[in-house]
Order: C-alpha cells, then structure tokens, then sequence
C-alpha cells in the first residue's frame, strides 16, 4: 500500500529532526559526543569511489551506492525482515562502490544504530543519510562509522549549507549534497560542493520526473562528481545517465526490495 505524506514531506521532515536532535544532544551535549571518536572518516576514499574511471557509463562499470533502508514515505514498508549489517554485507559482496544507511526514525524507520552495525560489517566508504541541519549530526556520523553524510540543499538556507559543508571536511568526511533543480544545483556549487547528487524525486510531494535527472546534467561543472538519485530502474538507465555525464549512481528502492539485495545489485550492473 502507498503511504500518504504531508503536502510538504520535506518541511515536515527536517521540524520533526530538529526536535530529535534537541533531545539527544541534551542527553549527550556535542563536546561528550566528540570525545566518543575512534577513527577519522575516509571522505577521500569515499570520493574516489564515486569517480574511478572503469568504465563509467557502462553497466558492469557503474559505481553504485547501494541503500540499507526499511521503509519510504511514498511505498511504506519495503523490507518487513530488516537487517543492515547483511544488506550491506550483500552489496558489498555485489560490487558497490559504497553503502548508503538511512538514520532518519520518524519517516524511514531509521536508526543511527543501524549505520554503526554497518560500519562493523563492511569496510568500504559509508554515506550517512539523513536530514543533516546542524554540527551534531556530522559529529554522530563520525563517530558512528561514516566516511560521508548527506546535504540537502532545500533543507538549508545558503549559509547554514556553507557552514555544514565547512564543518564535513574538518571532520574528515565527504558531503553529498543533494539538488532537485538546476537552481539548487548552482546553490550547492556556489557553497563549495564537490560532489552533487540529482534527485529525481520531489522530497515536497514524492513525485519522480526523471527529466530533472536530464536538465540538471546539462549544467553540471566539469570539476563535480556528479551522483544520479531516485527512479533508477534498470541497467538502460544506468548507460542513459553515464552518457548524460553521471559518475555514480544511488539506487534503494530496487534493491532492497528483492530477496537478495547483493543479487539484484549484480544484476542491475550486469556483472
């Protein structure tokens, strides 16, 4: 059954984690959390993963970040049976560049729990996913493993963007920072971004227009690593994008949903 969202999912979303975040930053205050790091994230490696130069455009050459998450506002519960740890075992098994975990709770059934037992299961680049609004949240994405965490541009004034971003490579990590226009696109530029993912989907309303996926690669800057979000079907799609100028690609949903995620995300590459 297709969940119902609010007229403005987005807005919704990042109230519901600015309230969250308050509460678990007043059991754990930023400066105790700091002190809890164990390993400085890998932004690089995880960067690098997104541009090797094997084959890009070509199916078995696609660099995938595979997605652990249990549930999506538009589909509702894709995968009852949860687990992480051997989702993530399983893509790393079928070739994926990096892993992406979900921690948001109220919306995608996320924990940050969830991204420290991915951490203890595979070793390559790790992308918090999350609606990322304040230093505490890439400070929990150290110390909970990850090698990158996730911007979105509509969920940011430009300032707090361009502090946020500041704040990832400081840390060590990586930011992908995440356009749904060409308008948003040339905003995360601006900030400083150098890897840009194209959603396809409206976090607003839900509704996916690959068409976005097309305009927005038109403007991409040489020098951005460009990652194409959402809507991801099929290996056509992957050689339509790579030819459109996409150096990776994050595709959940799909995988997730079939009975052997590592399988699915083998097939989809044609490997």
């Amino acid at each position: 059954m297709t969940a119902t969202a609010p007229a403005d999912l987005l807005a919704t979303i990042v109230s519901a984690t600015r309230r969250i975040v308050e509460v678990r930053e007043a059991r754990q205050p930023l400066d105790a959390l700091a002190k809890a790091r164990t390993r400085r994230p890998r932004g690089p490696a995880f960067e690098a993963a997104l541009r090797a130069a094997d084959g890009v455009g070509l199916p078995e050459g696609a660099r995938i970040i595979a997605e652990c998450k249990r549930r999506s506002p538009s589909k509702g519960v894709l995968r009852p049976q949860y687990d992480p740890a051997a989702h993530a075992r399983a893509y790393a098994a079928g070739g994926a560049a990096a892993i992406s975990v979900l921690t948001e709770p109220t919306f995608f059934d996320g924990d940050p729990q969830h991204l420290r037992d991915v951490r203890a299961a595979v070793e390559i680049p790790l992308l918090r996913k999350d609606f990322i609004v304040s230093e505490y949240q890439l400070m929990e994405a150290v110390v909970l493993g990850a090698d990158a965490a996730l911007l979105i541009v509509a969920a940011l004034e430009p300032r707090a963007l361009a502090r946020l971003l500041a704040q990832t490579e400081a840390l060590g990590l990586a930011a992908l920072v995440e356009a749904h226009s060409v308008e948003e696109m040339q905003q995360a530029v601006d900030a400083g971004a150098r890897i840009v993912g194209v959603n396809s989907r409206n976090l607003r309303t839900l509704e996916v227009n690959m068409g976005v996926l097309d305009a927005v690669a038109e403007r991409l800057p040489a020098h951005v690593t460009a990652v194409a979000e959402s809507g991801i079907r099929s290996s056509s799609d992957l050689v339509r994008l790579g030819a459109a100028g996409y150096h990776a690609f994050l595709v959940g949903e799909r995988l997730i949903t079939e009975p052997d995620p590592g399988g699915a995300l083998r097939r989809l590459c044609g490997r």
